[in-house]
């Protein structure tokens, strides 16, 4: 097949409702595909602590993909099971110490995500040296926090937790605005307003309209959900 003829197909196959997913692109939630697209194999996504990173993981590791999680001790086992991830696709290592490196190092070359938050910024030599492993082996690096060189960034811009009415009733949700940048392909900045969670603990996509929603306690009129927002 031709290159035109294989551009062709893909434009076809998007018509009719089929993602084409390249192959080096280890997936990610579908609310998540308009900031991402996928997490790609080779490169590091530096991303904001919170339930963005577990996201992350969630889509992964439900797509099959082999994942790995360093030097989160705050990681919510049953979180990551809310957002849709496969536990028995994911091994964490809570504390690995000041062989953190090392540990990433080894789970670069076996696993096809792998989730850290390195104790320090990493730059020079070291990044350099874990992200040609990354490259070499086929594996998508997500940092939680600085990663000097990162070809992606996600940040969370603001946020808006929904449920209390006149400081009544319980959290259902939590609405955040999603920003990408980064370098190259990357570079232009993309943004997405989220559930992150919603309420019924997923992750999918919120736009504008989602703050006037129905109230479910009077379905004829909108609802004014009252809640804290946060900006970053």
């Amino acid at each position: 097949m031709t290159v035109r003829g294989h551009d062709q197909a893909e434009a076809a196959l998007a018509r009719a409702g089929f993602a084409v997913q390249p192959v080096e692109l280890v997936a990610v939630l579908p609310a998540l595909r308009t900031l991402l697209g996928g997490l790609r194999r080779g490169h590091v996504v530096a991303v904001d602590l919170g339930v963005l990173p577990l996201a992350l993981l969630a889509g992964a590791s439900a797509a099959g993909a082999w994942t790995a999680v360093v030097g989160l001790s705050e990681f919510g086992v049953l979180a990551a099971s809310d957002l849709g991830a496969d536990l028995g696709r994911v091994v964490v290592v809570e504390e690995p110490g000041a062989q953190w490196a090392e540990v990433v190092a080894v789970l670069l070359t076996s696993v096809e995500v792998v989730l850290v938050r390195p104790p320090v910024q990493v730059g020079g030599q070291l990044s350099r040296r874990l992200v040609a492993l990354a490259r070499r082996h086929g594996t998508a690096l997500v940092c939680v926090g600085d990663w000097e060189g990162a070809q992606t960034r996600l940040r969370v811009a603001s946020s808006l937790w929904v449920g209390p009415d006149h400081g009544r009733g319980h959290l259902r949700g939590r609405r955040v605005k999603v920003e990408a940048y980064g370098r190259g392909a990357g570079a232009r900045p993309r943004s997405a307003w989220l559930w992150l969670p919603g309420p019924d603990g997923t992750v999918s996509g919120a736009d504008l309209e989602a703050l006037e929603t129905a109230d479910p306690a009077n379905p004829a009129g909108p609802a004014s959900p009252a809640g804290l927002e946060v900006a970053g």
